[in-house]
């Protein structure tokens, strides 16, 4: 049975499809929102604020709200009661997300996310978990 349900979600469109699943497959699980904060690097963007913040946590958590409002949003649109938990990792996106995945029964996520240049750049982040998670691995596109 599964009890527990990671779902990274980076604010793309796949990511909140992979949450819409996990709402829709496991309604009575506890679900999970992890969203990664990136390493600084010269992609980055909007997020290189964070790494001069003076609270870096506060910083990545601020940035983060807007998915997690969203991701709320998603889970209140389902029937029943979704129990949803948050959080905010900073690093590599495929490394937080397995480091906390054998916390889990499985991850869902979405098949693929962000800007082009960081799917050309960083590569598929899916892909990379699906490959190395310790738990199984749904991903939905």
């Amino acid at each position: 049975m599964i009890s527990r349900v990671l779902v990274p979600m980076d604010g793309s469109e796949m990511s909140e499809r992979a949450l819409e699943y996990a709402v829709e497959a496991y309604p009575n699980a506890e679900l999970t929102v992890l969203h990664v904060v990136g390493e600084p690097s010269p992609l980055w963007g909007e997020a290189a604020g964070i790494a001069i913040a003076d609270d870096i946590d506060a910083a990545a958590r601020e940035h983060a709200d807007p998915i997690f409002e969203r991701a709320r949003a998603i889970a209140d649109e389902a029937d029943g009661d979704i129990a949803l938990d948050t959080e905010v990792a900073l690093g590599h996106p495929v490394r937080a997300i397995i480091n906390r995945a054998d916390e889990y029964d499985t991850v869902v996520i979405g098949s693929h996310g962000g800007t082009v240049a960081e799917r050309l750049f960083v590569g598929n982040v899916a892909e990379k978990v699906f490959r190395r998670s310790p738990a199984p691995v749904v991903v939905v596109r």
